[in-house]
């Protein structure tokens, strides 16, 4: 019999049951269904994130009448309007600068002006450097969103990522391009399973633990939303570094080695970046096997600016290579897509599908920070654990993946579903209906030939975890750099 690859205490947290629980692609969706959750909320609200900006527009093209759609002003209007509301939103610290940077209020000037039920604070209870990556947004303890989509500058896009979009501008009006992510609504035990990982959160911050919720509050569910499953078992997982006397929580790369082993004929991969030397070495081992499955990967041509790029890009350059050796039976393709005008859109979702048996979604990235040196939370399905409802939880699986894989290609679901029967290779369906204007572009050894870097190793920007990166080992490191460029520019 096959066993789940969700074991509590090893690759999750905990298993608990979604009475209904819906994928949401891309953050125009994410934002619309948000706001409608919000609006629903009556006793709590608890945002936790690597980044808030509380300038962005919810809605863009449409809005609630008498509703402000801007999501500071939103918040506001909610804590003034519902007089049982607390509201709690929690930033990473370093998000919290980069937001003064752009123009933001500082969280303390929010948190002082926003009266007494909104409450704005900055999140630093973590090591150097490491980062809060957490996405989560808990109504009422009834309903939770946990994925990639942060509420914040540079997200918003609808699914056919156009080249222009006149709603795809930053606060102070400045254009951005094509952006591609992917988040989980939920609700039931799954999300006070969630909820209690954001408390987690506020607590370790802030040195208060929220009290539960008293009376029970109604069910909130957004409007709109139709779920992709109902009464079905996920697991919660996480990543958490060593930190003040807590242990390291891996559960993420657990879980990850677990259902890449598990997959026996095909493995999907949505990541912003792949530079995990032993995700990568998973992949090599079950490329070398002779029946082992296919594996496509999507990939933003680059990542996001010029530090990330030398290092993540470096980094991927090296592995993929060591993967192209490995792919001696010719079942690994990695792919970008690009919009019809050739322009790359940058995939920000992290999502893995096995088979049609395992669905995991969450913040969590195929680099080695995501493994054991950031905060992250995914949620995973696997059909082991849902018997009763098997090839239900199969066949949206397998929906899940059509409507990612066919966006990218451009091309209708079930004329990707009618290709993948008739080829029986997701590797040749693919091929066969990637063409001109949208479409997935491959990578390949000529067009990552300049992409490798000596920031490719760096333990500052991707450390495996809290012992790769300690203090002395960086400011040796430093130091001697420097002492070897001040050498280098004697005469003697």
């Amino acid at each position: 019999m096959t066993e789940s690859i969700l074991v509590p205490g090893d690759t999750c947290r905990q298993t608990a049951k979604a009475d209904r629980l819906s994928v949401i692609v891309d953050a125009a969706d994410y934002f619309t269904h948000a706001k409608s959750a919000l609006l629903q909320a009556q006793r709590r609200v608890i945002l936790v994130g690597w980044d808030f900006d509380t300038r962005i527009e919810l809605e863009r093209d449409t809005t609630t009448p008498g509703v402000p759609d801007e999501l500071g002003d939103l918040l506001s209007w909610l804590a003034k309007n519902r007089p049982d509301l607390e509201i709690f939103v929690l930033r990473w610290s370093i998000g919290a600068l980069t937001g003064i940077a752009r123009g933001m209020l500082p969280p303390v000037v929010q948190d002082a002006i926003s009266g007494r039920r909104l409450h704005y604070r900055v999140d630093a209870a973590h090591p150097i450097a490491a980062a809060h990556h957490q996405k989560i947004a808990v109504i009422d303890d009834k309903l939770a969103f946990c994925g990639g989509i942060d509420m914040t500058v540079e997200r918003w896009d609808t699914s056919d990522h156009a080249t222009s979009n006149e709603y795809r501008v930053t606060p102070t009006g400045d254009p951005y391009g094509p952006w591609h992510d992917v988040t989980l609504a939920l609700d039931g035990e799954a999300a006070t399973a969630i909820a209690t990982i954001a408390y987690d959160r506020w607590e370790a911050a802030t040195g208060k633990r929220l009290d539960p919720i008293t009376p029970d509050p109604a069910p909130v569910w957004p409007d709109e939303l139709e779920p992709t499953l109902t009464t079905v078992t996920v697991g919660v997982s996480r990543t958490l570094p060593e930190y003040d006397g807590r242990d390291e929580v891996d559960e993420i790369r657990r879980l990850y080695l677990a259902a890449i082993a598990s997959a026996q004929d095909t493995l999907y991969i949505e990541s912003q970046y792949l530079a995990s030397r032993e995700i990568a070495g998973a992949l090599i081992t079950r490329l070398n096997e002779d029946d082992g499955p296919e594996i496509v990967v999507v990939l933003p041509r680059h990542a996001d600016g010029d530090i990330e790029r030398r290092s993540m890009d470096g980094a991927r350059y090296r592995l993929l290579r060591d993967i192209w050796d490995a792919d001696v039976h010719d079942r690994f393709r990695i792919f970008f897509p690009v919009t019809a005008e050739d322009e790359s859109i940058y995939v920000h979702a992290k999502v893995l599908i096995a088979d049609d048996r395992i669905l995991r979604i969450g913040s969590s990235n195929l680099n080695n920070r995501s493994l054991g040196f950031d905060s992250e939370c995914d949620v995973t399905i696997d059909a082991v654990d849902n018997d009763d409802q098997s090839a239900t939880v199969r066949s949206a699986i397998s929906a899940v993946r059509t409507r990612l894989i066919a966006e990218h290609l451009g091309v209708d679901a079930a004329a990707f579903d009618a290709t993948l029967a008739e080829r029986r290779s997701l590797v040749e369906a693919i091929d066969l209906l990637r063409g001109d204007g949208r479409t997935l572009e491959p990578f390949t050894r000529e067009n990552t030939a300049d992409e490798d870097s000596p920031l490719a190793d760096n333990d500052l920007i991707d450390p495996e975890d809290v012992d790769a990166f300690r203090f002395e080992r960086v400011y040796r490191a430093v130091l001697r750099r420097t002492v070897r460029g001040v050498r280098s520019l004697l005469p003697f």
